[in-house]
C-alpha cells in the first residue's frame, strides 16, 4: 500500500471518529442556549404575572400569554398574593434532559396602598 493511501485512510478514520464528538458538543451547546432562553422567558412571564395580579387580572393567564406557544405544556405557575413563580422546562430532544434543566423565576409586586 502506498504512503498516500495510508494518509487518506487515516484522515477518513479521524473524521469518522471525531464526528460523534463534534455532534455531541453541538447538541450540548444548543441545549445550554435553550436553557438560557427559557430563563429569560420565565423572568418576563413572572413579571407579567405579578403585574397582572396587582391590576386585578389572573396572574396565571398573564404568564401563559407572555410565553410562546411551545412553552404551553412546559410551564408551571404558582401565584400567591403579589408573588408569582414560574418554572419552565426548555425544549429538548430528550424529555428527561428538559426536566433536569428546568429553570424558575419569581417576581413580587407590592400591592398599592389603599387610601392614597
Amino acid at each position: 500500500m502506498a504512503e498516500g493511501d495510508r494518509r487518506r485512510g487515516q484522515a477518513s478514520l479521524e473524521l469518522v471518529a471525531g464526528l460523534p464528538a463534534l455532534l455531541l458538543a453541538g447538541a450540548i451547546g444548543f441545549q445550554l442556549l435553550a436553557a438560557g432562553y427559557a430563563l429569560t422567558l420565565a423572568d418576563g412571564a413572572a413579571e407579567a404575572g405579578a403585574l397582572a395580579g396587582v391590576a386585578g387580572r389572573d396572574p396565571e393567564e398573564a404568564v401563559r400569554e407572555a410565553l410562546p406557544g411551545w412553552a404551553e405544556d412546559r410551564v408551571a405557575v404558582e401565584a400567591q398574593g403579589g408573588s408569582v413563580r414560574v418554572e419552565l422546562r426548555p425544549p429538548s430532544p430528550l424529555p428527561s434532559v428538559g426536566r433536569w434543566l428546568a429553570v424558575s423565576s419569581r417576581a413580587w409586586v407590592r400591592p398599592p396602598e389603599s387610601g392614597r
